[in-house]
């Protein structure tokens, strides 16, 4: 791996129309200086122009060891790294040659700038870098800048994992997730009339099944979901086609499948289970490639969880619209909550076409079941080109962050915004903190984003591709690349608390080196849907929260463990867990065992859900000063707050902050706007709630 990077990058900007003869620099002797623009500034503004050659003549009488260079012209560069990338996206196919500081000992040749990589000097070294073959009109220039990218290469892989045999045959669409209800995560593939599901046993070995299904009106071609839709005990599937959709229902012994096709000509991407109307039942929704998005509601009526079809701003009385765009361009949906009220949002990531056609897009939920687009607003609405996109909690800040995975590279010719983004969440609102963040040394582009802590350090590591990007907890990222084949799906085939891969008909298995420590929830919804999707799941250790959205359908393809893992590094004690769920509210869950499963069925915990306004809710025993404040709270309270957290929280049951507060009495607030809220404080034994006032 090089240690460090350095891009030049030629984008025809603009062209003039003022005529430039033979150029001076086409001969070594006229070399001119390269001046790099600063670190993390892009290629937006050219350091200085390039006009073409003229004459087609070798002038300099230098020739690179690649091919003969007729069109030439010389830079001289003193070495910052010792390494350099060009690519290029003008005319012609222009090559480089690096030369000694004498213009005469070759130390790298290219024959073109398309992803070379060149070495071959030491930092501090004068060179001469010769263009050649630069080729355009007599009556063009074409600006372009240098950016020095300094890449620190990462310590060795935190873990290795081994590739085996998984045993499993059928499409390449793949899923790892419970089938049978015993919360052990099974390797799934498909074909046109099969399932084939190797089911994992408690003792980690392996059980073949082959269902037989019908033939597929269609196959999974595009992206595969999983749920338990009808609530009995076994996962139903969802194949999106190229053509349709078809759900597989399973029996209730799970011996057998029941397909539904409906007669709607979709074009399906990501395909997600998700209670889009928050009445306790999973609906399905659909991205749709050419046309707006599609979604089936499941009403429940009379247990029979049959499925209703809309398409957004199409269908007649459609109880919501989820991306009407008249021309598609829908490609990695999910459902997710980004603003902390405790109700299920979606997130667009948008592909191809004209400007408005590739907007991202995020659908915010009222908590009503209305839908508003406001990724504008929002600024999320980037015209990356892109086929999905990771959320998590990246910073341990409380709220969910998202990593935007570019599937093409952007140019100046085809008008895309940007590569790889990483994108904090700052109360509901988003600012790109890509430069600085690692995300940048990834310079391979995927369909497949996704996020797992892979380390069990307790911090969310992304998956781009066979790339893994391991996360520092602060949104900043190491990369390591080629770790997997390709993108996969993922879960824990070994049920040792760690995350492995299924990918290419091969299993990964984490070697699990850190010797972390972690939980893994399994969520049982009884007024919720039974898999718990779309519960919020936060875990509190003596180092600070964690939090997880339970989800169907990440990434573009593929199909995750719906079991929530969550590392917890070397903390030694789990205090509590707090469940969101979708149609009860809160619970907690006290002192659960870490290093194993842990089983949280809605409504066995103790309800937490008490952030009303009423008078009687507050607490006599917390005194909070000054109140109203405008920055720091005192607490005063006979409460032992060693290992206590606290949650503020406003007025609409909407969580703002989140933190430990280990004996400290005192918060500062100056970053809240103004306005009322409720603090709320955790110990081992109690919650306990007060008023407070920020102006």
């Amino acid at each position: 791996m090089k240690s460090k990077l350095l891009v030049l990058t030629v984008l025809a900007l603009a062209f003039c129309t003022q005529t430039f003869g033979q150029p001076a620099n086409d001969n070594v002797a006229g070399a001119i200086p390269i001046t790099p623009s600063p670190e993390g500034t892009g290629c937006s503004v050219a350091t200085f122009n390039l006009p073409f050659s003229t004459d087609g003549t070798t002038d300099s009488g230098v020739q690179g060891g690649c091919r003969l260079s007729g069109l030439d012209q010389f830079f001289t560069w003193t070495a910052t790294t010792n390494a350099l990338f060009f690519s290029s996206d003008s005319p012609g196919n222009p090559g480089v040659v690096i030369w000694d500081e004498t213009g005469t000992v070759e130390l790298a040749c290219a024959d073109t700038f398309a992803t070379t990589n060149l070495t071959g000097w030491t930092i501090g070294d004068n060179l001469v870098i010769q263009i050649y073959d630069f080729q355009g009109t007599a009556l063009s220039d074409v600006a372009f800048c240098l950016e020095a990218i300094t890449y620190n290469p990462p310590p060795p892989l935190p873990v290795t994992f081994d590739s085996q045999s998984s045993g499993s045959s059928g499409d390449s669409r793949r899923a790892v997730v419970d089938m049978n209800g015993d919360f052990l995560d099974d390797m799934v593939t498909i074909s046109t009339n099969n399932v084939n599901i190797r089911e994992q046993n408690s003792d980690g070995s392996f059980t073949t099944k082959n269902i037989s299904t019908s033939n597929a009106d269609n196959i999974p071609s595009w992206s595969l979901a999983a749920a338990d839709y009808d609530r009995n005990g076994y996962t139903d599937l969802l194949y999106g086609g190229q053509n349709g959709v078809t759900f597989m229902r399973a029996n209730s012994t799970g011996t057998g499948f029941t397909e539904i096709s409906g007669p709607e000509d979709i074009f399906s991407q990501r395909s997600n289970f998700a209670d889009i109307d928050n009445d306790g039942n999973l609906d399905a929704f659909v991205c749709h490639d050419v046309a707006p998005n599609v979604y089936y509601i499941n009403s429940g009526a009379s247990g029979n969880y049959d499925l209703t079809f809309y398409q957004s701003g199409v269908t007649a009385g459609a109880p919501v619209n989820l991306g009407d765009y008249p021309s598609g361009g829908n490609y990695g949906s999910i459902w997710i909550d980004y603003d902390n009220d405790r109700d299920l949002d979606m997130f667009i990531a948008k592909c191809g076409g004209e400007p408005a056609r590739r907007e991202n897009e995020m659908h915010t939920n009222d908590g009503n079941g209305n839908y508003t687009e406001n990724a504008a607003t929002l600024g999320l609405d980037d015209q990356t080109q892109t086929w999905s996109a990771a959320w998590g909690d990246f910073d341990n800040d409380g709220d969910m962050d998202v990593f935007i995975g570019a599937s093409s590279l952007a140019t100046a010719s085809n008008g895309f915004k940007s590569d790889h983004r990483i994108m904090r969440n700052d109360n509901g609102f988003f600012t790109e903190v890509t430069a600085g963040s690692g995300v940048s040394a990834l310079a391979d582009t995927s369909t497949e984003t996704v996020t797992f802590d892979f380390d069990n350090d307790g911090n969310l590591d992304l998956v781009s591709g066979g790339n893994i990007l391991f996360g520092k907890g602060d949104l900043t990222f190491d990369v390591y690349t080629d770790i997997f084949p390709g993108g996969g799906a993922y879960g824990d085939l070994n049920n040792d608390g760690y995350i492995d891969a299924f990918n290419s008909g091969n299993m990964y298995i984490n070697n699990a080196e850190s010797n972390n420590n972690w939980i893994k929830i399994h969520t049982v919804g009884t007024t919720s849907n039974i898999n718990g999707i779309g519960a919020r799941v936060e875990v509190y250790t003596p180092s600070g929260v964690k939090i997880r959205d339970v989800k169907s359908g990440d990434g573009f393809r593929y199909m995750n463990s719906l079991n929530t893992h969550i590392g917890i590094g070397d903390d030694t004690s789990i205090s509590h867990i707090i469940i969101y769920w979708p149609n009860s509210g809160c619970e907690t869950f006290l002192n659960p065992a870490i290093n194993q499963p842990f089983t949280a069925t809605e409504g066995s915990g103790v309800s937490c859900d008490t952030l009303g306004v009423d008078d009687e809710l507050l607490s006599s025993d917390i005194i909070l000063s000054p109140n109203p404040t405008n920055g720091i709270l005192n607490i005063s309270t006979e409460l032992q707050l060693h290992d206590a957290f606290f949650s503020i929280y406003d007025l609409s049951g909407r969580r703002i902050m989140t933190n430990a507060l280990n004996d400290s009495k005192t918060i500062d607030v100056s970053q809240l706007s103004a306005g009322n809220y409720i603090l709320s404080i955790m110990t081992e034994s109690t919650i306990r709630n007060q008023k407070f006032i920020k102006n």
